[in-house]
């Protein structure tokens, strides 16, 4: 009788989630321009995909960027929600405005990015610049592009991964860190042998869901770059969206989906292998 509960969910779920991926996996092996009827070609998306250098292009964007994003957001992070975790007083007023950059839309924060600081007319780059501080806009720059665009999800980011690590952190229990105290542990011997093992599970759940949504990244790509310039900033979500709907490509669009799926599978295995080894020790 308690299984009925959860008929809702399965229901919601199958409808939203697992028919859609289905269907998205079985047009990867289909050629299809959205009007006229579906022509199986087997593997052929997936070798083209192969042999398409701006898919290598994205790909190596794409872990580019989780790179970033498993080390620079979290340490910071981290050092943040210590702090917090240390400071005596005001610890709310710093949650709120650590967080505050979360609850901005996307869209918001990529035109205030884009308009008021890496703008050489509008943003503080051209005032710096008209100062004789050279000064160049990093979304025009091949180079530097993907880091510009970089830079303003960290913004983004990082206070959400300060107040997850930040609640895990009050849960330490206090003894320990009066203990560690008294013995004259340093800050970073605290971190290391108290703090740091006592939010391992959080830490890793956070890191597994880093390299999911870093290779989910789309918003922030599409509104400062659209890809450029060059493909430079191309990676494999935007590249799916220009498939299916500039280049009429939904077979190979889906193919391109299929490739990220993978890596957040791959992600999503890893933690449960994890979760399980340690429920286990």
């Amino acid at each position: 009788m308690h299984r009925l509960y959860v008929l809702p969910t399965l229901v919601i779920n199958a409808a939203i989630i697992a028919v859609p991926a289905m269907l998205t996996i079985l047009l990867a092996f289909f050629e299809w321009d959205g009007i006229s009827s579906p022509e199986f070609i087997g593997l052929e998306n997936f070798v083209d995909l192969w042999y398409d250098r701006v898919f290598w292009t994205a790909l190596t964007n794409n872990l580019i960027w989780t790179g970033i994003f498993l080390t620079v957001p979290v340490l910071m992070g981290l050092l943040a929600a210590t702090m917090l975790l240390v400071a005596r007083r005001g610890t709310t007023f710093f949650q709120v405005i650590y967080f505050l950059p979360v609850i901005i839309a996307t869209a918001i924060t990529a035109r205030v990015w884009q308009g008021m600081i890496y703008s050489p007319v509008t943003g503080i780059y051209g005032l710096i610049d008209r100062f004789g501080i050279p000064m160049t806009n990093p979304l025009t720059q091949t180079h530097s592009a993907l880091y510009g665009i970089a830079v303003v999800d960290l913004w983004h980011w990082w206070g959400f991964l300060c107040v997850i690590f930040f609640a895990a952190l009050r849960q330490v229990p206090q003894d320990q860190i009066e203990a560690a105290r008294i013995e004259g542990a340093s800050f970073f011997q605290l971190m290391r042998y108290v703090l740091l093992p006592g939010i391992r599970p959080t830490i890793t759940l956070m890191l597994i869901m880093t390299v999911i949504w870093s290779f989910l990244v789309f918003d922030f790509v599409y509104i400062l770059t659209q890809g450029g310039p060059a493909y430079s900033s191309e990676v494999l979500s935007t590249m799916a969206y220009r498939s299916a709907f500039y280049d009429l490509a939904v077979g190979k669009a889906a193919a391109v989906s299929v490739v990220i799926s993978l890596f957040g599978l791959a992600a999503t295995v890893f933690y449960i292998r994890a979760q399980s080894k340690e429920f286990e020790e």
